[in-house]
C-alpha cells in the first residue's frame, strides 16, 4: 500500500504548492479534484496546463493515482445531469492524459441521491452508471463510486448489490471507511466487504454516530488507523491510502490546509510503522 493526499482538504491552494509540499512531507502520490470550487476546477486546465500539472507531479516523485469528479448520476433535471457529465466524462479524458508511468487515474464520484431514494431511483443510477462506465471503458479509465453517508449508496451491502446490478467490469469502488465508521460498522465488517472492489480509499478521522457526527483531521479523533491498515493488508488491498479532510473541518476559522496535511500525515505514516507495514507494497 502506498499513502496519498486528496486535494479535496486544500480548495484555493495552487496546485503547484500543494504538489511540492506533499512530496516534501512524504506522500508517494495525491488524487487531484476538478469539481466547481477547487482551484483546479475542470474548465481552468487547458492542455498546456494539464500537461504541466502531470509534469511537476513526476518531478516530485507524485503520481497521480485518482481525480475527484464527483457529481450526482441520479439528477432529474437535464442541465444538471449534462453539468454532472461534463465533470466525470471529462475527468475520463483528463485521466487519459495524467498517467504517470502507465498509472492511470481512477475516477471517483459518489452516485447522489438520499438512502429513502432506492427504490425510486436505483434504476436510473445503474442505467447512467452503465454508461459512464461504457464510456471509460474503451479509454482504458476505471470508475470508483464512493459509498456515502447519507447517499444512495450508503451502506456496504447496498453498494454491493448496486455493483451487481451495473454489472461493469470498470467499475469498482473509492472505499471511504469513515461513512460506514460513522453508521456503526465495524472495520473488519466494511473492509471484508468493501475492500474486494476497491481501487482507491479516502480515509479521515470522527467521532460520533450518525446523524450526531463529526469529521476530523486524522490524529483528532478515536479511528484506530493501525487496526484499519492492518484489515486492508488482510483483505489484499494494495493500493493507495488517501486522507481527505472533509467540508466540516474546512469550515474552521482558522482552518490550515498545509498543517493539515502535514498532521495527517504524520498521523497515518506512523500508524504503517506501528501496523508492520511496508509503504509501497
Amino acid at each position: 500500500m502506498k499513502l496519498g493526499y486528496s486535494t479535496w482538504g486544500m480548495p484555493t491552494v495552487p496546485i503547484d504548492t500543494a504538489l511540492r509540499h506533499l512530496a516534501e512531507v512524504g506522500y508517494e502520490g495525491l488524487e487531484i479534484t476538478v469539481i466547481p470550487g477547487w482551484i483546479t476546477e475542470l474548465s481552468t486546465l487547458d492542455r498546456a496546463e494539464r500537461k504541466r500539472i502531470a509534469g511537476i507531479a513526476k518531478q516530485v516523485g507524485l503520481v497521480i493515482p485518482a481525480i475527484a469528479a464527483h457529481s450526482s448520476l441520479v439528477e432529474t433535471d437535464p442541465d444538471k445531469h449534462k453539468r454532472s457529465l461534463y465533470y466525470l466524462q471529462g475527468g475520463v479524458d483528463l485521466a487519459t492524459e495524467w498517467a504517470i508511468d502507465g498509472e492511470v487515474p481512477v475516477i471517483d464520484t459518489t452516485a447522489g441521491g438520499k438512502p429513502d431514494d432506492w427504490a425510486t431511483l436505483s434504476p436510473l443510477a445503474v442505467e447512467r452508471t452503465q454508461a459512464l462506465c461504457d464510456y471509460a471503458a474503451p479509454r482504458g479509465v476505471i470508475i470508483a463510486m464512493e459509498p456515502h453517508v447519507g447517499s444512495l449508496l450508503n451502506t456496504p451491502q447496498r453498494t454491493v448489490e448496486f455493483m451487481q446490478l451495473v454489472d461493469r467490469p470498470n467499475l469498482k469502488l473509492n472505499f471511504d471507511i469513515s461513512h460506514f465508521n460513522v453508521m456503526g460498522f465495524s472495520i473488519e465488517e466494511s473492509v471484508s466487504m468493501m475492500a474486494p472492489h476497491s481501487v482507491h480509499t479516502h480515509i479521515k478521522d470522527e467521532r460520533g454516530i450518525a446523524p450526531n457526527f463529526e469529521f476530523l483531521i486524522p490524529g483528532e479523533g478515536n479511528f484506530d488507523y493501525v487496526r484499519y491498515l492492518k484489515a486492508m493488508q488482510q483483505a489484499g488491498y494494495t493500493g493507495f491510502i488517501s486522507p481527505e479532510i472533509s467540508i466540516m473541518v474546512q469550515r474552521r476559522p482558522n482552518y490550515d490546509p498545509l498543517a493539515a496535511a502535514t498532521q495527517t500525515y504524520q498521523v497515518v505514516a506512523k500508524a504503517f510503522v506501528d501496523a508492520g507495514i511496508q509503504r509501497g507494497g
